[in-house]
């Protein structure tokens, strides 16, 4: 069913990192706060080009994850990477603030803090825009009190430092909170090109030999609750090292699970 206003929202502006990938900030016309939880994603829709037949044009919707957090903003932040034959992102990277677009009603997912033991250590793994839910879940509890984590640990795994959009922000933000960690690393950055931190696949920053080290505490799933979004390759090779090290994938027939995720594609 087509929605009552396929225009309902409006780009306030956005972030160009480079030219494939940028940050959409969006809010209802009519001004409403949208309602939703770290983690959650919404629906954004354009109409496709006529198809030639008398018939109207085809709304064209894809679900993206919130990259901000829902608490006092009147708008949402959508962290997006430009797929050159994608339905929709050529599209939406065409739009230029004050143009118009379909945002839904109602955001879904399950993919939030919810099942997660407040006492536990979050640690959040995200490659590419997999990022985007991971920073909607910190700047909402990073000042809760009591504390919604023990210590919140974030792998964020691009293939160049261009890639890292929120490099600047979340190591400022790691210096400043003691109970954050930030681990951004590199694949394809040139040598010399004057990057100075981790190279390698995220993954690599899991290894019972490297993440104590960077983290202060080992992978357990007694204390530890993992988070996985973005690169299915990276979401498999995860969930299979970590079940193998005593970790449970969470589920509605396992609820006590402390390994979660959500793929992109």
């Amino acid at each position: 069913m087509p929605p009552r206003d396929p225009q309902n929202a409006v780009v306030l502006d956005r972030v160009d990192h480079h030219d494939d990938l940028a940050t959409f900030r969006i809010a209802y016309r009519d001004g409403r706060p949208p309602q939703f939880k770290p983690g959650q994603y919404a629906t954004l829709g354009l109409h496709g080009p006529p198809p030639g037949d008398g018939k109207p044009a085809k709304l064209i919707r894809r679900m993206y994850s919130v990259a901000s957090s829902p608490v006092d903003h009147e708008h949402v932040s959508f962290y997006i990477v430009q797929v050159d034959q994608g339905a929709l992102t050529p599209s939406l990277f065409d739009l230029k603030p004050g143009d118009t677009l379909f945002m839904a009603e109602r955001f879904g997912g399950h993919f939030t803090l919810d099942p997660v033991p407040p006492d536990h250590h979050v640690v959040c793994v995200g490659t590419g825009t997999g990022l985007a839910p991971f920073r909607a879940m910190y700047l909402t509890h990073n000042n809760d009190t009591p504390k919604r984590w023990n210590r919140f640990v974030l792998l964020d795994g691009c293939r160049t430092a261009a890639d890292l959009a929120y490099h600047d922000e979340l190591q400022d933000a790691a210096a400043a909170d003691p109970d954050f960690t930030y681990l951004p690393t590199v694949t394809r950055e040139p040598p010399d090109s004057g990057y100075a931190g981790h190279r390698g696949r995220v993954t690599d920053l899991l290894k019972p030999d490297v993440f104590p080290d960077l983290a202060g505490f080992s992978l357990d799933p007694a204390n530890t609750s993992v988070l996985l979004c973005g690169n299915p390759a990276m979401i498999d090779q995860v969930e299979a090292e970590l079940t193998g090290a005593g970790f449970a994938t969470h589920s509605k027939k396992n609820p006590e699970g402390t390994l979660h995720f959500e793929r992109y594609w």
